[in-house]
Formats: structure tokens, C-alpha cells, sequence
């Protein structure tokens, strides 16, 4: 196994873990790229990317340029001579002129079964879609959107209970192995590349705010697996007595429909859950947030506002309904 020089480029935890894993390889992380500290948290103070965190506690340098199409960008990459560029979630476009400078090119990360989901939230889209598998493609990478030669692919089952922070933690563990793998053996990889078919593609665009918002009107397995989707950045919510509440927890139960009772409205509700009626079937909900509070589970909720989920209650897609 040739030992190579790597420099490895990412900023969240997803990309961190893989850092992680790298640190423990035989190969050389000579330098780390991560996207400038941000603002966060209520005094707005400049917090470090997961990546740049753990470069630091290893003593590895940390490049934080706002864009690499600056001809300083590209001067700054040269002169780390490197073998290969990983990329893991970075959030920063990668130029031509960037990608051909290291020895054997730019290794990215995806988290998908390449080509089914290219863009920027394939776990999300994987779960609204009701997919069984999932999967990391180790990819090289060329000047399209998640468009470049496969190197390796490894498989992970999506259960029907997994939400996207399973997901993610699963797709973390074989991206982090299929990555080292890969490395240890870059040449043989390279050389059974195996170029993507266009037409097999979806793109998988970031959730917005308003898929979020629950539609009632819409089959509880589908409801369900858009509260799994969104767990820990765009919640799923919805409206009852005209404040936003959030579901974090639920399942569909049953399919029989009651067509004397309006979607959204809360059927039954027993000291640990509540049942909301749909288009088809019940959604049993465990867990919530309410405005200003933390997640909690509804038993808790019940202690101090039994009559919160009361069977008759409605749930709303606004706050004036």
C-alpha cells in the first residue's frame, strides 16, 4: 500500500468523523480545509467547524478561505504537494484549477448510492422518498454536481423506524471505512472506475422550511417519514390552538379512515401518546415541542396541560385557522 499525502477538506460532524477515522489510517493528513468560523448560539460569537476542531487537537494546519477561485487558493494547494484531495462535506465549490492539482485528483464522500440522489441533502430525500437502501459512493471528483466516476459503493438498509441522524450515523461508519479502504488501494480503484448513468439521477435539493409545515390531508406513512426526515434541522410541524408545534416522534398506526372525522384531528390520546386522524390511517404521536421549549415526550406535556391533546382538538396549517 503506497502511504499518501492527503489533504482533507469538510465542515460538519459528518465530515469530521470521517477526519477522524482518517487520523487513524497510515496515510499523511498534511493539511485540512474547513469553511470560516461562523456566527452561532445567543451571543452570535464565531464558533469552529467540527473539522477545523478536530484539526486543531491534532496540530494540523487549518485553510480557511471564503473560495478557492482566488489564484491565492490555488497557490496555497500547490504548495502542499499533495497525493489526493478527500472532500466530505465542505459547502465550498471546487474549480477545475483546484481539482488538478493534486497527484491523483479529488476523492469526495456522497452520501447516497450514486447516481439516485446528487445534490446537497440525499439522506433527507432518500427518507421522504420511502427508499429501502441507501449508501456512500466513494466518487472522483470532476466539475459537475456530484457527477464524477464511482470508485466504490457501500449499502446501507433504511429501516422503517430510522430517522436521519440514524441515517447518518450509519452512512459515517461505511463512509468512513469505504474511504480508507478505497485510499489503501487508490490505484486498483481508479482503475475500475465506473462512470455514472445520468438518467438513473434525482436531485436531492437542501429541505425548505415550507416541507416541513404537516399536511394532514396526506397519508400517515407519508407524514411519518417526513417527521423521520427532518429530525435536528427543519422539524416537522404543525398548528393546535394557534401556536406552532413541532413533532419529533411518531408512527403510523392502523389503516382504516374515518371519513366523519377532518384530517388533523386528534382521535384518542392515552398517557403516553396521541392519535391524529389522516387521509389514510393514524399517526401516533410520542414526542413534541411546544414554542420556547425543549423536545419532550407528550406524557410529559400531560402532566401539566392534560387537556392539550384532547380528542376534538384540531391541528392547523396556520396560526390564524
Amino acid at each position: 500500500m503506497e502511504k499518501l499525502r492527503i489533504c482533507f477538506a469538510g465542515t460538519p460532524a459528518f465530515a469530521a468523523a470521517h477526519l477522524s477515522r482518517l487520523l487513524q489510517s497510515d496515510h499523511k493528513v498534511i493539511a485540512v480545509y474547513s469553511q470560516p468560523d461562523r456566527p452561532s448560539g445567543r451571543g452570535k460569537k464565531l464558533h469552529a467547524s467540527p473539522v477545523k476542531a478536530i484539526a486543531l487537537e491534532n496540530s494540523i494546519p487549518c485553510l480557511q478561505p471564503v473560495s478557492l477561485k482566488s489564484v491565492e487558493a490555488e497557490q496555497q494547494l500547490r504548495e502542499l504537494n499533495i497525493d489526493v484531495l478527500v472532500v466530505v462535506a465542505y459547502g465550498l465549490i471546487l474549480p477545475q484549477q483546484i481539482l488538478d492539482i493534486p497527484k491523483f485528483g479529488c476523492v469526495n464522500v456522497h452520501a447516497s448510492l450514486l447516481p439516485r440522489w446528487r445534490g446537497a441533502a440525499p439522506i433527507e430525500r432518500s427518507i421522504l422518498a420511502g427508499d429501502k437502501v441507501t449508501g456512500v459512493t466513494i466518487m472522483q471528483m470532476d466539475e459537475g454536481l456530484d457527477t464524477g466516476d464511482m470508485l466504490n459503493k457501500v449499502q446501507v438498509t433504511i429501516e422503517d423506524t430510522d430517522n436521519r441522524v440514524d441515517i447518518e450515523d450509519k452512512l459515517i461508519e461505511a463512509g468512513s471505512s469505504a474511504l480508507v479502504t478505497t485510499l489503501n488501494q487508490l490505484s486498483t480503484f481508479r482503475e475500475n472506475a465506473e462512470v455514472q448513468n445520468d438518467a438513473d439521477t434525482c436531485y436531492a435539493t437542501k429541505l425548505d422550511k415550507s416541507e416541513s409545515l404537516i399536511n394532514w390531508g396526506s397519508p400517515a406513512s407519508e407524514i411519518d417519514r417526513q417527521v423521520r426526515a427532518s429530525i435536528g434541522r427543519t422539524p416537522a410541524f404543525s398548528y393546535l390552538n394557534q401556536n406552532r408545534m413541532r413533532v419529533i416522534q411518531a408512527r403510523p398506526i392502523g389503516s382504516a379512515t374515518d371519513l366523519n372525522v377532518s384530517h388533523g384531528t386528534i382521535v384518542a390520546c392515552s398517557k403516553d401518546s396521541f392519535e391524529v386522524q389522516t387521509a389514510e390511517g393514524l399517526l401516533e404521536v410520542s414526542s413534541v415541542q411546544l414554542p420556547g421549549k425543549s423536545a419532550t415526550h407528550v406524557r410529559d406535556v400531560l402532566n401539566s396541560r392534560p387537556e392539550l391533546f384532547a380528542p376534538g382538538n384540531m391541528f392547523a396549517n396556520s396560526e390564524e385557522a
